[in-house]
């Protein structure tokens, strides 16, 4: 029999939600809850010794992330994956960043550029995997690969923007974690960044944007590759 779970004031309940919400986006992001997982309320209570609401208020923050969807008569579940969403993901995010990278070029400056190189020199001295022989995930890798694609466009000077772009990694990162093993062994990533980060210091912005989209596009190539991802999603 499961103990109960002490009445929790508002205040709480508040910074409990935005706790839950934190290891539950984290355990979408990470593949530790998979798509298309039933993610029931007791369940999730009982383990995260929480109770219903919330544990629900965290959920309804997922679904508008587009992390979760609530399902009439069936609850939440992590939102499925298939080929066309990838595909309309990377598009979008190719468009949005895009605008965001030509506009933070244009109105590069010396804080700008300092932030960018010191977020690439993290990221680069950042191996990818634990292990050089085979894919062993670093947690560290990914947390300094997102600062450093947000410090390319941070000088936009639209935090909207940067709300959608930041949305829109999120999802990418989900597709990408899940065939992160496969494309380990076929990509010089490292590479790309350091060609990215260049151009965008060089004020080159067609060059920049080129890259960027090829960034995108070739991540996005690998997930499709992955002979078992969507099959499983489809089935």
């Amino acid at each position: 029999m499961a103990a109960a779970v002490p009445a929790e004031s508002p205040q709480g309940a508040a910074t409990r939600a935005t706790s839950l919400y934190d290891e539950l986006r984290s355990a979408v992001l990470g593949g530790a809850l998979a798509p298309g997982q039933k993610l029931l309320i007791e369940a999730l209570a009982e383990r995260h010794a929480t109770s219903a609401t919330p544990l629900r208020e965290a959920l309804n923050r997922l679904v508008a992330d587009g992390l979760v969807q609530r399902r009439e008569q069936r609850g939440f579940v992590v939102s499925p994956i298939s080929a066309a969403d990838l595909d309309e993901i990377t598009r979008t995010r190719c468009w949005l960043e895009e605008i965001a990278l030509r506009q933070s070029i244009a109105r590069r400056n010396t804080e700008w550029e300092e932030a960018l190189v010191l977020a690439h020199h993290r990221l680069a001295r950042t191996p990818r995997s634990l292990n050089d022989q085979r894919f062993e995930d670093n947690p560290e890798w990914d947390p300094q690969h997102r600062a450093f694609h947000r410090a390319l466009i941070a000088g936009c000077g639209s935090r909207w923007l940067l709300a959608f772009c930041d949305q829109l990694a999120d999802q990418h990162q989900r597709y990408r974690r899940l065939a992160a093993a496969r494309a380990f062994a076929q990509r010089g990533v490292k590479a790309e960044h350091q060609r990215l980060m260049q151009a965008a210091l060089d004020g080159r912005a067609d060059d920049a944007v080129a890259l960027l989209h090829a960034h995108f596009e070739t991540t996005a190539r690998h997930i499709h590759d992955d002979p078992d991802l969507f099959a499983t999603a489809d089935s």
